[in-house]
């Protein structure tokens, strides 16, 4: 798999990673534990050498995870990993101060099996908490060789620019997808300002732009798409257009809707490293697929004109959750 820079940072990863949340956390039971190591250990083989976690997965189990399956070959891939709620649980609030910071990046080393942490996130952005502190505390642990990297996730442009002041931010992490498309408005124009990578979690909407989800799809009973706007019966049913026309040009390109969506973000920007998640293998499989097709102008300019006639219902975020991004 081709490799990508992410922004002026000289971090340099595979231009998909892989997304390790839902292995133990948000869509349901945790995966059988050498099913998930398993897994990951084949997204290495396929080239893949980018692997996202956080503490608040879990919590701490996911990191846990990680740091079994990718001991044998820790010196070949990138970890990232994100403190930033109240004992890892998101249930109980943002904690960005520095020593909670600290307490944080000292347990996921011991988790992850490593000495050092390549990319550290904040994980959403605490109002309580100057930015400036925050990236003061992480860029200790950098002159200390605890961490390489120091990224944002779900941050407004006022904060991005606050903390690069700092210490350069290497990398952003946000929801971004042919169904989420507000980056585009200030957050890309001021990440190539700056120089900064990003990083689209949920590139295929949380699962609906792969088209094995409709109306009548029932989650499990801890699914987080239970409480999120967008998926409620009538939205699905709304959204349904979207994967329809998805469907049409996947077709046409001989891939699968997935696989056309994943292509149109890589696409967008050279600094762009998309993080799929999934427990399949078969799927782990059809998104590294997507590595391989490329999307001429003509293609996207067809894609963007189609899009363009069909307005996506539902918000990304129950309410309470919607307050904490884009601060």
């Amino acid at each position: 798999m081709q490799k990508r820079k992410l922004g002026n940072s000289g971090l340099e990863v595979s231009a998909l990673g892989l997304g390790c949340m839902g292995l133990s956390f948000g869509y349901g039971p945790a995966m059988e534990k050498q099913d998930a190591i398993n897994l990951i250990r084949k997204a290495f083989e396929h080239g893949i050498t980018f692997f996202d976690t956080a503490e608040a997965y879990g919590p701490f189990t996911n990191e846990e995870l990680l740091g079994e399956a990718l001991e044998p070959f820790r010196d070949e891939v990138v970890i990232a990993t994100k403190f930033g709620f109240r004992e890892g649980k998101t249930s109980l609030g943002v904690d960005s101060r520095p020593e909670n910071i600290r307490a944080v990046a000292e347990a996921a080393l011991k988790r992850l099996r490593t000495d050092v942490i390549d990319l550290l996130y904040q994980h959403r952005v605490d109002p309580n908490v100057p930015i400036e502190d925050v990236a003061g505390t992480v860029k200790d642990l950098i002159k200390e060789g605890k961490v390489k990297h120091f990224g944002l996730s779900e941050a407004g442009v006022q904060t991005i620019r606050q903390a690069h002041a700092v210490l350069p931010v290497a990398v952003l992490q946000s929801e971004y997808s042919l169904w989420w498309r507000e980056p585009e408005q200030e957050i890309l124009p001021t990440l190539e300002d700056l120089g900064i990578g990003f990083i689209p979690f949920s590139p295929l909407g949380r699962g609906f732009l792969t088209g094995k989800i409709d109306e009548h799809t029932t989650f499990d009973k801890t699914d987080f798409r239970n409480i999120v706007p967008r998926f409620s019966e009538d939205n699905r049913k709304a959204n349904q257009a979207l994967v329809d026309l998805l469907g049409k040009i996947a077709t046409k390109k001989n891939a699968t809707p997935a696989q056309i969506a994943l292509a149109w973000l890589l696409a967008q920007k050279t600094w762009i490293v998309p993080i799929p998640g999934t427990t399949k293998l078969h799927r782990l499989e059809e998104n590294v697929g997507s590595a391989a097709i490329t999307l001429g102008a003509a293609d996207l300019e067809e894609i963007n004109g189609a899009i363009s006639t069909i307005e996506v219902q539902g918000a990304r975020y129950p309410e309470q959750l919607q307050k904490m991004v884009g601060r």
